[in-house]
């Protein structure tokens, strides 16, 4: 598969023009941090201190995940709820579909992502609403990592094995390692550069995809137990006690819904982690004719044709109707023929 997108130049250069401005340039990653998130603003703090450019990157979930410590060896963080907020006058925000993404650090204060403070948007999500003062949206890019190679590139940035590093692993964690349907042309040759660049794909392999801790082992035990039916919807519900009883973090169970999708007889596949006001869902699917990003979208949410996610509020009740909703729109039309099965599994 190709790709034709093309980074939009003007708002490439008015993006480092007011980067250049700011005192202090704050990083936050979306909620549920994945390699993506967090590569893509390590990579930006790399590179902008190049410029002298201060910024700090901030995880906004106030922990990363065991997958991802690997990519604190490129640079410090701040976590969220633990670490004192700089002093900041201009907001990126990569990665992120929406501007409420942000997780406690936008429901603390909504406030912080109501544009008072600029926001620089950079994306690769079909559903981002542009909601920045600077928008730098490439849907079908198949990372935002990969939107960023550009990116960093056009301003000067000299390409270290750091940066490199930082964008390999948002490439791979997006594409489960090269695998997916977003995977085009363009993202493996964007691949080889980093890799010829001091890339090392080999723990980034290890750390997203091979090691696991015994905590996950036994999270995923629990979610396998619960799995269920709805129709054609394939789901599990892992619950707060759970993961206090395993002593795993949230962040272990994102690969179940990835390994659920591929059920043969599932059009569709759910996992669902229990909140204090409800449900946060996330939603794949390996068939062409169930666009997860547009059901994500009518219940609230978004994400891309194949991953997406949205927040349930409510009792059991409103669980069941948000199951039964999927399971009706997902539902094959009569006298079509057998789905088309695809790869594309982007981790949300």
């Amino acid at each position: 598969m190709t790709s034709s997108w093309k980074i939009d130049d003007e708002a490439v250069a008015a993006a480092f023009d007011l980067l250049k401005q700011a005192s202090c340039v704050l990083l936050p990653t979306h909620q549920n941090v994945d390699a993506d998130s967090l590569s893509s603003v390590l990579a930006i703090k790399l590179a902008l201190q190049q410029f002298n450019i201060r910024a700090e990157v901030l995880v906004t979930d106030g922990e990363v995940p065991h997958s991802l410590e690997f990519l604190q060896d490129m640079g410090e963080v701040l976590l969220y709820g633990i670490d004192e907020l700089p002093e900041y006058d201009l907001l990126l925000l990569a990665d992120h579909s929406d501007r409420t993404r942000g997780g406690a650090f936008y429901r603390d204060d909504k406030s912080r992502t109501d544009g008072h403070i600029p926001i620089i948007n950079i994306d690769h999500h079909v559903t981002n609403d542009r909601f920045g003062v600077i928008n730098i949206i490439e849907p079908t890019a198949a990372s935002t990592t990969e939107v960023l190679a550009d990116v960093l590139a056009m301003w000067g940035t000299v390409l270290t094995r750091e940066i490199a590093q930082c964008l390999l692993a948002g490439i791979y964690g997006d594409t489960l390692g090269l695998r997916t349907e977003s995977t085009t042309a363009r993202t493996l040759r964007t691949s080889a550069d980093l890799v010829d660049n001091g890339g090392n794909p080999v723990p980034i392999v290890n750390a997203l995809f091979r090691l696991k801790s015994k905590e996950s082992v036994m999270l995923w035990r629990a979610a396998l137990r619960g799995v269920q039916w709805t129709g054609d919807l394939i789901w599990t519900e892992l619950k707060q006690k759970t993961f206090e009883e395993v002593g795993a973090q949230r962040s272990e169970a994102e690969g179940m819904v990835n390994f659920l999708v591929g059920t043969e007889g599932s059009r569709a596949a759910a996992i669902l982690y229990e909140t204090n006001t409800g449900w946060r869902v996330s939603m794949r699917s390996m068939t062409e004719d169930v666009d997860v990003a547009r059901i994500a979208t009518h219940f609230g949410g978004g994400g891309h044709p194949r991953a997406a996610g949205v927040q349930i509020e409510g009792d059991e009740s409103a669980k069941v109707a948000f199951l039964e909703g999927v399971a009706e729109m997902i539902r094959p039309v009569q006298d079509v023929a057998e789905p088309t099965y695809v790869s594309e599994i982007v981790l949300d």
